[in-house]
């Protein structure tokens, strides 16, 4: 930053300064409520009431930080222009300047490049740091849990399949669910009308990739119309398309635990699933444009508290925190509304993950617009 800092103008290096020093303060004043709200409370609960050893929870809190740091950067923006601007006002320093012939647009600038700045690191902390750290997070809390509690199992697990006119068409039957796998199981199979196979296998397990059932070591006997056998055919692996609603109940992937290029992946593989849920793949859609839109707040938020502490009143940190809060509480219920009605169909997900940045952006503008007069 100090070396970016020496090609700009005394008066850009001079604000952008004392832009830092508010910034450092926000940013720590925002993440230590953060966790302080967000994961301290929760964690502490479980070390008391799930007895989740503490340096666990300590490492998952320190996993958990970067995800607040990443809501906190575009608050410490807002704060950071909001107070350094104030002061400037404040002080007559901002008469001055425009005395001698600044104008507002010139002043903006530095909160301007300020914001950019803010919004790269914002950028890359969404996209690398913070999904890699909840990804870590949640496997070692899982692991935690799982190492202190039975895993989970199911006995004499029968299922009817029924195809049109609530004619039964498989019967599956397994004797065990150790949470991860079926085990000795047995499928009566009747989709042509009457019973034309028996299918018997060790074990079998969801294929998530393949959105089938892999059964194990079996055996398939295929029965002829006067219910004498045909043909017997012994498998190692075999893939079998039964009903969705047998699919044991997996938890979705969260896309605050994937990059961008993660979730698109993820988002194409859904996409080419011709079960897929719409719903669940306008969600996704939705949620990875607001990925890419979200650090462009810091953007309009910079300027936006630039152009609030222009104005002759001055605030000091209390008063802009207070400001503060307040805007990016209505930023943020903007933002979940028009995202809800994205997530709803109503609007398409580019224009619901960037409509309350555009807001927030005009609003600047106008600000800006009325301070120049």
């Amino acid at each position: 930053m100090k070396s970016l800092l020496k090609n700009f103008s005394v008066l850009d290096r001079y604000i952008i300064g004392e832009l830092n020093l508010a910034f450092a303060f926000g940013l720590g004043l925002f993440s230590a409520l953060g966790i302080a709200v967000g994961s301290l409370f929760d964690l502490l609960a479980q070390v008391r009431e799930s007895r989740l050893l503490f340096d666990v929870a300590l490492k998952v809190m320190a996993l958990k930080m970067p995800e607040f740091i990443g809501f906190a950067l575009p608050m410490a923006v807002l704060l950071a222009t909001l107070i350094v601007y104030s002061r400037l006002s404040g002080d007559s320093e901002i008469i001055a300047l425009r005395s001698l012939g600044i104008s507002v647009y010139r002043l903006v600038l530095p909160a301007l490049l300020f914001s950019i700045f803010a919004t790269t690191i914002t950028f890359v902390f969404k996209d690398q740091v913070i999904p890699l750290a909840n990804a870590q997070a949640t496997q070692t809390l899982e692991q935690a849990f799982l190492q202190k509690q039975a895993p989970f199992r199911d006995e004499k697990i029968i299922y009817p399949e029924y195809g049109e006119d609530d004619v039964l068409k498989r019967l599956f039957y397994a004797a065990e669910f150790d949470g991860q796998q079926m085990k000795d199981l047995t499928i009566i199979d009747r989709s042509n009308g009457s019973l034309n196979q028996i299918v018997t296998a060790e074990a079998a397990g969801w294929d998530l990739a393949r959105n089938q059932w892999s059964f194990q070591n079996g055996i398939i006997y295929f029965i002829n119309a006067d219910g004498s056998y045909r043909n017997v055919l012994r498998f190692d692996r075999h893939q079998i398309q039964l009903s969705n609603e047998l699919r044991v109940d997996e938890e979705l992937p969260k896309h605050e635990d994937m990059s961008l290029a993660q979730l698109r992946q993820y988002m194409q593989t859904v996409a080419a699933d011709p079960d897929r849920d719409e719903a669940w793949l306008r969600k996704l859609r939705v949620r990875f444009q607001e990925k890419i839109s979200f650090p462009f707040i810091c953007l309009a938020l910079g300027v936006v508290g630039a152009a609030i502490g222009l104005r002759p009143q001055s605030a000091g940190k209390a008063t802009g925190f207070g400001l503060c809060v307040g805007l990016i509480f209505g930023y943020y219920f903007l933002a979940f509304m028009i995202s809800s009605v994205g997530v709803a169909g109503y609007l398409p997900p580019i224009l619901a993950a960037w409509l309350p940045n555009l807001i927030v952006m005009a609003i600047a503008s106008g600000l800006v617009l009325q301070s120049s007069r």
